[in-house]
């Protein structure tokens, strides 16, 4: 029979992970929404201020490979403290600073490592520490975390932006990261055993204490990088961000603009699309744990890609909504199928390392799309050449997918 304490500690951890998760999505978002108003205030290029975000992206990516390594060695809980510290920090000095050199190490450098340190990789190191049953559906829930914080912040930063301006919105996004950092701090602790506690759904004799946890293999990246696996894995995850966070995330609502169609519409139709994410992402997570990951992950990137070949071609409206729907539905469905696919392969004691140098391929992929995307609007004024690059690349992950060791072949690694 299972102690009271054993039953909701693991819904603690849960709670405090995924508030930590939807700030830090939707900080990460923040660049996307005060593009247009950054623009008109401060003066610079779109170029300028795309180079900017990407920054922000690259160095979130690079943190992550840097946050995997600190979680699995430190535990999460300092780590992600840090990183809300961070945010906090560096959002407020970015609301100080009106040149593009200040902007690349305010909103670009720092608050890209600050939220790496908390959005890169602490839910699938959480789950895989906290999860054995039910792991895939609790990445699932993370990753639907991070859809809900677009799905919050999007229309609130919009409308802040608006009304009180994109540096008042900013410092509000910094004292929440400043509020959170304690409580995540007295809430999550880094292993189930440092509570008394074993993973939830592991089995286990009757009145057996807990056993000791994993340990993490410190060759496990010497292993991983002569691994096929870690290299598909890693290219498929460069094609997500560079179709999702980078040209969607970045570029949506200024697409929009030059469409002559509002901020609004442009924020409602990306809370539409937060949404479905959550649907998709929530799902995803409960398939893993039933279905083949490599089938899941060529079906989410074939309709990604056949989502965005449409959206240039297709005029606003009701065509926006459908496009919102699918691309919605698999926005971070790609999460749960490749951390299940990672900690099958290299062990979950290693999740924090190896996925997040995965991770890291994913934010290199959105960065050069977010750099990218202003520089074809700048040159060819237009997006369209962009949305057609990102299909070509997400079928592309599609059929890399399939070439990922099955599941039935797989070393199946504990520690």
């Amino acid at each position: 029979m299972l102690s009271a304490r054993a039953r909701w500690y693991p819904v603690v951890v849960v709670v405090v992970t995924v508030l930590a998760l939807l700030l830090a999505a939707g900080a990460r978002s923040a660049p996307g929404v005060f593009l247009l108003p950054m623009q008109d205030a401060l003066g610079l290029s779109r170029g300028t201020l795309s180079l900017t975000a990407s920054l922000g992206l690259l160095v979130f990516g690079l943190a992550a490979p840097l946050s995997g390594r600190l979680m699995d060695r430190f535990g999460p809980r300092r780590v992600a403290g840090a990183g809300l510290l961070l945010v906090a920090v560096s959002f407020a000095l970015s609301t100080r600073v009106g040149s593009a050199l200040g902007l690349h190490l305010t909103w670009g450098l720092l608050s890209g490592l600050g939220t790496g340190l908390v959005g890169s990789v602490l839910g699938a190191t959480v789950a895989t520490r906290w999860f054995v049953r039910r792991r895939g559906l609790v990445v699932g829930l993370f990753g639907a975390a991070t859809s809900a914080g677009q799905l919050l912040f999007i229309p609130l930063l919009t409308r802040w932006a608006q009304t009180v301006g994109w540096a008042q919105a900013t410092l509000i996004v910094a004292g929440a990261a400043l509020l959170l950092a304690p409580l995540l701090l007295a809430l999550l602790h880094d292993r189930p055993e440092d509570v008394g506690l074993r993973p939830d759904g592991e089995v286990a004799a009757p009145d057996t204490p807990p056993a000791a946890p994993p340990m993490p293999d410190p060759g496990v990246m010497a292993r991983a990088l002569r691994h096929r696996d870690f290299w598909l894995l890693s290219v498929t995850f460069f094609a997500c961000g560079f179709t999702s966070n980078g040209i969607i995330g970045t570029h949506f609502i200024a697409y929009c603009g030059d469409l002559g169609l509002g901020a609004t519409f442009a924020a409602g139709t990306l809370a539409l699309m937060g949404a479905f994410n959550f649907v998709g992402t929530l799902a995803s997570g409960y398939l893993t744990d039933r279905v083949d990951p490599r089938l899941l992950l060529a079906s989410y990137y074939v309709v990604r890609g056949l989502s965005l070949a449409l959206l240039p071609l297709v005029p606003p409206g009701a065509a926006f909504t459908i496009f919102a729907v699918l691309f919605g539905l698999d926005y971070i469905a790609t999460v749960p199928p490749t951390t299940a696919l990672t900690a099958d392969t290299f062990g979950r004691a290693n999740v924090g390392t190896v996925y997040g140098w995965i991770f890291c391929a994913h934010q290199v992929g959105a960065a050069l799309a977010s750099w990218l995307g202003g520089v074809t609007r700048d040159a060819l004024g237009s997006y369209a050449p962009a949305f057609l690059a990102s299909a070509v690349l997400a079928v592309a992950a599609g059929a890399l997918a399939l070439r990922v060791t099955p599941p039935a072949r797989r070393t199946v690694r504990a520690g």
